[in-house]
């Protein structure tokens, strides 16, 4: 896994190469094959239930009848904290490896495309997993389970292969060594650790991912990769009795192998020691932008006090009420600011994240940053910021468990943290957490001996936070049950005959067009899709910025709420809202449940309806896109990619489809005015060109009626005309770009 812009991000495998003309590696020693599986039932929370085999495979099957998509997810207990010297980016090589095939199933690739599957394998420090999304038939679900058990104990991890793939692993390393704030956040955290693997990136070291011998990496794959080291997760439509059945037959031929001598897993013994004072460490390389970073640590994702340094984290790193962001942003100290965590088995971090708009005032927000972190302690959350902080962070638990396949994914986390069942008692303790409880983590982890930033300074008498030891969390969840279960949605047949028989469509008297799809969901989930067309090619000609201006500042205040109301307020209602748009469009993409709707589209009206367009608000978003675009001036990524579509689609630069270069993008957004956003507003918005979809659980005549009583008389001032799409026939080109040090 790898840290893009300090970021957290995971890291999507490669896919590999048809193998059919490849020799295939030697296959494991012949194993004898394992007698009839038993399956243990275990306990069920909230829909999902664990059962294991007797091989040690623990699975959980979270069946979701209202999903057109079935989910498997295998993870295995591995990362980058299991790597040893020489192994370092071994876990995140072997994910790579496994996607080259078995000889029963020689080109997974193939295979992926033929089930119309949506793949993915990923990294992390506790963790490795790999899972795929695909229209929920008995013959898909077969072929899944059968892959996943078949790639166990059976995948190719030759040197051959190894040959072909380092590669592919070392060009994500170089990608990366070319953000200069993923590799400060890499230094940081190596600095923080001295001895704990936390320390060591996820992605590697260069000598190891281009050395590492394949006879080793086979030996770590027929360690780990075994069924008392996984964790199966199926999700989605599926019968959970077949399911059952079919992961006893495939998974349980696989014997429980011997834990003695080479094959022993042995628990994590290195413990990070309590931190005797300040770190510091300095980065400097090629860059636009400049970067402040803090690190403290905090206790095990299990622990009962993370809770409360989840909360924490969200009350720094908000926005815009959050404390980084009111200190440094506000001020125009910085350009923007981040706070998170790693929530881990082990004891992990918290991350507080600066971004400046120059580096002359590196400084300044050097100093802001640490003084904004002590006053955390000396003036600790408000009721108001702990109880936003918890809305947010269960708004989110709440999406994700309204989503099996969403569901399936995060399960892969928890377990890696010792127990699938932790995400749901960690739900119920930000539930109970107090500003009492947050002050405490607050003045416990935030000591200056304690941080890491990038200067040494000597403390006669040091005041060492303690890092606590991991939990039992087998006794923790022994007796949980949970809440109740979710409203379970219908059995729906995505067929495309069956979708439009259920869809009933009508306009308003001003053109708004209307499609309604309702079905029960789970967790009475509702999603809903505005789109406002306006203006022609015309009409919007010199006008891209001020129109992409003027729909990022929608959500950004109304004449009735502030940007933080409207932020409090979808978060209350469980509502993710995003509004985005550009010159001849605008788009909001609502999802909230059946007992919020009609709230949720009221304020959602407001937004377009009432926009206040703020003067601080503008000066803000602009600040922050201007050091966006500073930040990709030695990016080849970007450059390449605008000079490509400039290549590709040579229109002038005051067409609404050109490309601007980052210094004409740049003058654009130095020039333009908020009157100019206030114009385009009032001369091109109205939904009398525009669609409203929405599938769910939901009232079709409450939806029709708000419809009509929100946008229904919203005409707008011009007439719309679709800007036409024109092939251009630009001949071959090449272009080369220097970018030094990248």
């Amino acid at each position: 896994m790898r840290l893009r812009s300090g970021l957290l991000a995971l890291l999507i495998a490669a896919t590999a190469l048809p193998l059919s003309a490849q020799r295939p590696a030697p296959r494991r020693p012949a194993a004898r094959r394992a007698p009839a599986a038993t399956i243990t039932p275990g306990p069920t929370v909230e829909g999902i239930s664990e059962y294991t085999l007797s091989n040690g495979l623990r699975v959980l099957l979270f069946p979701d009848a209202s999903q057109p998509t079935a989910t498997v997810n295998i993870t295995y207990l591995v990362g980058s904290r299991h790597e040893g010297y020489g192994e370092k980016g071994m876990a995140h090589l072997l994910e790579h490896m496994v996607f080259k095939g078995t000889p029963r199933h020689p080109n997974i690739p193939q295979e992926l495309t033929e089930h119309g599957a949506s793949p993915n394998g990923t990294t992390w420090f506790d963790r490795t997993n790999y899972f795929e999304t695909f229209a929920a038939t008995d013959t898909n679900l077969t072929w899944a389970i059968d892959l996943e058990a078949d790639r166990m104990i059976n995948s190719t991890v030759s040197a051959e292969h190894l040959a072909s793939e380092f590669s592919v692993v070392r060009n994500e390393f170089e990608s990366g060594e070319n953000d200069p704030s993923s590799v400060l956040m890499e230094r940081v955290l190596s600095t923080a650790f001295l001895w704990h693997n936390y320390g060591a990136s996820t992605i590697g070291a260069r000598s190891d991912i281009e050395k590492v011998p394949a006879a080793r990496l086979r030996e770590f794959y027929r360690k780990y990769y075994q069924p008392d080291n996984a964790v199966l997760v199926v999700a989605g439509k599926f019968d959970p009795t077949r399911a059952l059945a079919l992961i006893r037959d495939r998974f349980g031929r696989i014997p429980r192998p011997d834990r003695t001598g080479a094959m022993q897993l042995w628990t994590t013994y290195t413990a990070e020691p309590e931190q005797d004072g300040e770190r510091n460490v300095t980065l400097r390389r090629v860059g636009d932008v400049a970067w402040v970073i803090g690190a403290w640590h905090v206790p095990a994702g299990s622990d009962p006090d993370f809770a409360a340094v989840d909360v924490l984290s969200n009350i720094l790193g908000d926005e815009p009420s959050g404390r980084l962001y009111t200190g440094l942003v506000v001020p125009h100290t910085a350009a923007s600011v981040f706070a998170f965590n790693f929530q881990l088995k082990e004891p992990g971090v918290l991350l507080t994240m600066v971004q400046l708009g120059t580096p002359d005032s590196l400084a300044a927000a050097s100093e802001a940053l640490r003084r904004t972190m002590a006053e955390v302690v000396s003036r600790p959350p408000t009721t108001e910021e702990v109880e936003r902080g918890k809305q947010q962070l269960l708004k989110g638990i709440d999406l994700t468990l309204n989503n099996s396949q969403r569901s399936a994914l995060a399960l892969s986390e928890w377990a890696a943290m010792g127990d699938w069942r932790l995400l749901f008692l960690h739900r119920d303790r930000i539930r109970a957490v107090t500003t009492a409880d947050v002050a405490r983590v607050a003045a416990a982890y935030l000591k200056p001996a304690n941080a890491t930033w990038g200067t040494f300074v000597p403390t006669a008498q040091p005041d060492r936070a303690p890092v606590p030891p991991v939990p039992d969390v087998t006794a923790m969840v022994a007796n949980y049950r949970g809440d109740t279960a979710r409203a379970a949605g219908e059995v729906f047949d995505p067929s495309p005959g069956n979708i439009e028989s259920r869809t009933t469509r009508g306009t308003l008297g001003n053109g708004f067009a209307l499609a309604l799809l309702p079905k029960k969901t789970r967790g009475s989930t509702v999603n809903a899709s505005i789109s406002l067309r306006f203006g022609s090619l015309p009409a919007v000609r010199g006008k891209a910025t001020a129109a992409s201006l003027a729909a990022s500042m929608l959500m950004r205040g109304t004449t009735r709420h502030t940007r933080q109301q409207i932020q409090d307020e979808f978060d209350r209602l469980k509502a993710q809202v995003n509004v985005f748009g550009g010159p001849t469009r605008a788009d909001v993409r609502i999802e909230t449940t059946r007992e919020n709707l009609a709230a949720v589209f009221r304020l959602v009206g407001e937004v377009l309806r009432q926009p206040v367009f703020d003067t601080t608000e503008f000066e803000a978003l602009r600040s922050e896109q201007l050091a966006q675009l500073d930040e990709q001036r030695s990016e080849p990524t970007a450059q390449g990619s605008i000079a490509f579509q400039r290549a590709m689609a040579p229109w002038p630069d005051d067409d609404p489809r050109a490309t601007l270069t980052i210094d004409g993008q740049v003058a654009a957004l130095r020039g333009v005015r908020l009157a100019q956003l206030r114009e385009f507003y009032r001369g091109f918005y109205g939904a009398d060109h525009g669609q409203l979809a929405v599938v769910g659980d939901f009232d079709a005549a409450e939806v029709r009626r708000l419809a009509d009583s929100l946008f229904g008389g919203w005409r707008s001032p011009v007439t719309f005309e679709r800007v036409p799409s024109v092939y251009r026939d630009v001949g071959p080109t090449k272009i080369v770009l220097k970018t030094p040090d990248k």
